[in-house]
Parts: structure tokens; C-alpha cells; sequence
């Protein structure tokens, strides 16, 4: 069985502050983001995503030299997204140190973007993000922070992604999001049995347990947390010892 993942993300708004709001709203800071990159490195998490949530391109000099300076502070994947809108874009930002680039609004409205860059850039190195909010019985996929209904039943845009060339899905239930209330689980359980890559849960992370389940019954192969960890109310090495006691497979120091 494959190690299961321990992920943190880092909001980043433009001005330069790491930020966590609930379900995409009532934004608050939480640091600054090459400090945290640094600390959660120390701390032992398995990798990092960077998400530039303000995306004006006057900003995007500053992500840039945000990208580099985490590169050369921590030593395990790193993904960005946001903002990312071509292939330009995405050498940019595998050229500054990301290992990974990140694909949402773009994806949707320009499918051929994701086997253009996996075509280019290896589809290890691509991964579609989806936010996803429950719709009726099933989840749609959202845009533009979580404003936009595209339409597209997210389990199928996930299917699709992963034909087109996509890596990893990193998957954010919009409804969960902030609120401490655990992941979605049906729906990374519906997605992680469909596609043949990683699946990354996001949203709604309040406890060592959360992870468990997650894992356990949602069986994603990574999961992530902003404000769980950016406010201390779970240390990573005490959840990898949580988790590797329940004999989820983690790596440990």
C-alpha cells in the first residue's frame, strides 16, 4: 500500500499574507507564507500547496520570487496554482521550483491545457484542482472562489481531467471547507474509486480523526489542512503518530 500523504496549503492573497476564511469567505491571516513553508517543513509535513488566491497578474512577479525563495528552503513536493492560465505560465512556474502546478477555472474552460502541459511537462508534474459543492444528490464543480456553478458533475469532470492527462486531482468540498466538520468523504470515496491517480482531500479537516476517516473510508491518497495546522490546533508529528498507530501507512521521521 502506497504512504498516505499529510499536506498543508497556504492561502496566499496579494499582500503577501497567508489567509483562511470559511467556505472561501471572511478571509483571515495566518502568517506569512516562506515563514510557514519553513516551519511545516521542520515539522514534518509531507509537501506544501501554494495558492495564489488574489491572481492579479501586476502580482505575479511577487509569487515568483515567493516560489523561488520556498524552493530553496524546504526539500519535499511543492505545488502552485492560481493565476494559471497558460502553458507560459506553468514553465514559469516550474522554472522558479515548484515541482507541481495546479490547474482549476483554466482547466475547465480550456480542457486541451492539461494534455498540452502533461504532453510538455510530464503528468506527474500537473494536477487538477477541483472545488466541488453539492448540487442535489451529486456535487458540481465552482470557479472563481467558489462562485461560479460550471455545470459539470464534479465526479465526471474528475474522470475526464484524468483522461486528459492530469496527475493528481486535489479535490475541495466547498461546503466543508473551514468548518472543522470533517472531510467529505463521499465524495473522495466516489472520485478515488473512478480515477487511476492520487486523489488530494481538502476541506474541512477539524481533527487527527478526520484524517483517519478520510483515509480509512475515503481512501484518499493525500489529505489537506490550512487552518488545522497555521493555528496549531493539531502538530503533525502527533498526527503521523496517530495515524501510524491505526495502521495507516505514513512516513514518520
Amino acid at each position: 500500500m502506497l504512504t498516505k500523504r499529510i499536506i498543508a496549503c497556504l492561502d496566499v492573497r496579494n499582500d503577501g499574507q497567508v489567509v483562511k476564511g470559511i467556505q472561501f469567505k471572511n478571509l483571515k491571516s495566518a502568517g506569512e507564507p516562506i515563514q510557514l513553508a519553513k516551519k511545516y517543513y521542520e515539522q514534518g509535513i509531507d509537501e506544501l500547496v501554494f495558492l495564489d488566491i488574489n491572481t492579479n497578474d501586476d502580482k505575479r512577479d511577487y509569487m515568483i520570487d515567493v516560489i523561488q525563495k520556498v524552493a530553496q528552503e524546504i526539500f519535499i513536493p511543492f505545488t502552485v496554482g492560481g493565476g494559471i492560465r497558460t502553458l507560459g505560465d506553468v514553465k514559469k512556474i516550474l522554472r522558479a521550483g515548484a515541482d507541481k502546478v495546479s490547474l482549476n477555472r483554466a482547466a475547465i474552460t480550456n480542457p486541451t491545457l492539461i494534455s498540452q502541459a502533461a504532453g510538455m511537462f510530464g503528468s506527474q508534474a500537473i494536477v487538477v484542482a477541483i472545488d466541488a459543492k453539492k448540487s442535489g444528490s451529486s456535487w458540481n464543480a465552482f470557479i472563481g472562489g467558489g462562485k461560479i456553478d460550471t455545470g459539470k458533475n464534479a465526479v465526471e469532470w474528475a474522470i475526464e481531467a484524468v483522461a486528459r492527462g492530469a496527475g493528481e486531482i486535489l479535490l475541495t468540498s466547498i461546503d466543508s471547507d473551514g468548518t472543522r466538520n470533517g472531510f467529505e468523504i463521499e465524495l473522495t470515496r466516489n472520485i478515488s474509486q473512478k480515477v487511476s491517480v492520487p486523489v488530494i482531500a481538502s476541506g474541512g479537516a477539524g481533527c487527527s480523526g478526520d484524517f483517519f476517516d478520510v483515509f480509512s473510508k475515503g481512501f484518499a491518497d493525500g489529505a489537506l489542512a490550512a487552518s488545522l495546522f497555521h493555528f496549531d490546533n493539531v502538530k503533525i508529528a502527533e498526527l503521523k503518530k496517530y495515524l501510524a498507530k491505526l495502521q495507516i501507512p505514513i512516513r514518520t521521521k
